[in-house]
C-alpha cells in the first residue's frame, strides 16, 4: 500500500486481514495495521519492523521504497513483538545499519533479537539524530505502554513517530472512523496508564505537530485536534459522555428483561445517553470501552456461588486492572434466595478510586415486579442527580 507522508517519507508498513484475535485476546472485525515508514535523506532511517507473519511483505516494500538505496538507521519506538519480528532479517540484510533505541530498549533488547551491541545506538531524552535535512528529537515515553517506549518528532516536515499512542484497531484502510476503534484500543491497551499518557501530552503540545505517524492505524493530519482532546479526557479518567451504561449478566433471562426496562426508564426520564450490554454475548473489551465512556456504571448482575454471575466478576475485573475510576456507579442483583451481588459488586469497586456508588439499590427475587419496577424508578431518580 503507497502512502506518501511527504516526498521523502513514505509508508512502508503491512495490513493483515486475516488475524482475527490481537494480543490473543481482543476481537478484530477489521484485521490490524503494523505500521512502518521510511525517512529519506542523505541518511536513510526507517522507522520500525514489524510482526513476523509481515516480515517478507514489509521488507518488499521497503526494497520498492528504498529504489536501490542502503538504510542507515531502523528506529525501534517500541519492542513488542508485533513490532519488532524484523529487526535481525534486517540487520542481516543490511550489514552497515545501525539500530537505534532508547537507554530502556537497550537492557531488553536480548530478550527479542540477537544484535552486535556495536551496532546498537542508545538515545536519552531530547538527544537529536541528523539525516540531512530531515531532523529526529526523542521523547522517552515509558509505560505508554511499555517501560521501554519512546516517541520521535522530526522537524522538517513536522511529523510525530508516535509508537503505540494515537493507534487503532483495524487495518490502515478499514472503512471506519478513528475514534470507536481507537477508545477501545485506548481503554484495554493503553488505559491503564494515564498518568504517563499526560506526560507525552505534555510534551508533545510543545511541539507543532502536523501529521502524527502511529504503529496501528491511521495517518493522522486534520482531526489531530479531536484526537489529542479525546487522549486528555480518557487519559484523565474523565467521562467521554454523561449518560449510563447498563452493563447486565443475566443467566435465565430476568435480569435481562429488568436491565432492558431500566434502560427505558432512563430515556423517559430525559436521560442523554443510555448504552447496554449483555455481558454473557457482547465484546468484553467493548464493555470495558463504554464502562470508561460514560458518567454512571449501572451494573445488574445475578447472585451466584455466594458471589456474582460470572461474566460480572470478569468485568469488573478488567475494570479494576484497567484503573477505573472518577465514576458513579450503581447496583441491581437478582436473587433466587441468598442475595450476594450487590455486596460482592460494592466490595470490587471499594478497591477502585474515587467511586462514587449510590446508596440506593434493588434486589430482586427471580422475576421484576411491579413493586421492583417502582424501586428501579427511584434509582433512576438517584442516578439523573449524579449523571
Amino acid at each position: 500500500m503507497k502512502i506518501n507522508i511527504s516526498p521523502n517519507i513514505k509508508y512502508i508498513g503491512v495490513n493483515d486481514y486475516d488475524i482475527d484475535l490481537f494480543e490473543s485476546q481482543y476481537i478484530l472485525e477489521n484485521g490490524m495495521a503494523y505500521n512502518s515508514y521510511l525517512i529519506l535523506d542523505e541518511k536513510i532511517a526507517i522507522c520500525d519492523s514489524v510482526d513476523k507473519i509481515a516480515i517478507q511483505r514489509w521488507l518488499n516494500n521497503l526494497d520498492e521504497a528504498l529504489e536501490g538505496r542502503t538504510p542507515d538507521y531502523l528506529i525501534v519506538h517500541h519492542l513488542e513483538p508485533d513490532h519488532s519480528a524484523g529487526i535481525e532479517a534486517l540487520a542481516e540484510k543490511f550489514c552497515n545499519l545501525k539500530i537505534v533505541v532508547s537507554n530502556g530498549a537497550l537492557r531488553m533488547l536480548p530478550q527479542f533479537c540477537t544484535i552486535d551491541p556495536e551496532r546498537v545506538i542508545a538515545v536519552k531524552e531530547g538527544e537529536e539524530l541528523s539525516l540531512g535535512e530531515h531532523k529526529l528529537t526523542f521523547y522517552m515515553a515509558p509505560m505508554v505502554h511499555w517501560p521501554e517506549v519512546m516517541v520521535s518528532y522530526e522537524s522538517k516536515d513536522k511529523v510525530l513517530f508516535s509508537a503505540d499512542a494515537f493507534g487503532k484497531f483495524g487495518t490502515i484502510d478499514a472503512d471506519e472512523g478513528w475514534s470507536c476503534e481507537a477508545r477501545r484500543y485506548y481503554f484495554n491497551i493503553v488505559g491503564k496508564y494515564g498518568k504517563q499518557v499526560q506526560a507525552l501530552l505534555a510534551k508533545a503540545s510543545k511541539l507543532d505537530i502536523a501529521t502524527i505517524c502511529p504503529l496501528y492505524g491511521p495517518i493522522l493530519t486534520e482531526t489531530i485536534p479531536e484526537v489529542v482532546k479525546l487522549y486528555d479526557t480518557w487519559s484523565k479518567y474523565e467521562p467521554e459522555n454523561r449518560g449510563v451504561f447498563i452493563a447486565c449478566a443475566s443467566i435465565h433471562g430476568n435480569t435481562l428483561g429488568a436491565a432492558e426496562k431500566m434502560k427505558e426508564i432512563l430515556e423517559a426520564k430525559g436521560c442523554p445517553r443510555v448504552a447496554m450490554a449483555d455481558l454473557c454475548r457482547e465484546d468484553i473489551a467493548e464493555c470495558v470501552e463504554d464502562g470508561f465512556r460514560h458518567s454512571v456504571l449501572l451494573c445488574m448482575a445475578s447472585s451466584y456461588d455466594a458471589g456474582v454471575f460470572a461474566p460480572m466478576a470478569d468485568y469488573l475485573h478488567h475494570l479494576e486492572i484497567k484503573t477505573f475510576q472518577n465514576r458513579t456507579v450503581a447496583l441491581v442483583e437478582n436473587t433466587s434466595w441468598a442475595p450476594s451481588a450487590i455486596r460482592t459488586m460494592k466490595a470490587q469497586f471499594e478497591k477502585m478510586s474515587n467511586i462514587n456508588i449510590l446508596d440506593k439499590t434493588v434486589s430482586i427475587k427471580t422475576r421484576l415486579t411491579e413493586e421492583n419496577i417502582k424501586e428501579l424508578e427511584e434509582l433512576a431518580d438517584e442516578i439523573m442527580k449524579n449523571i
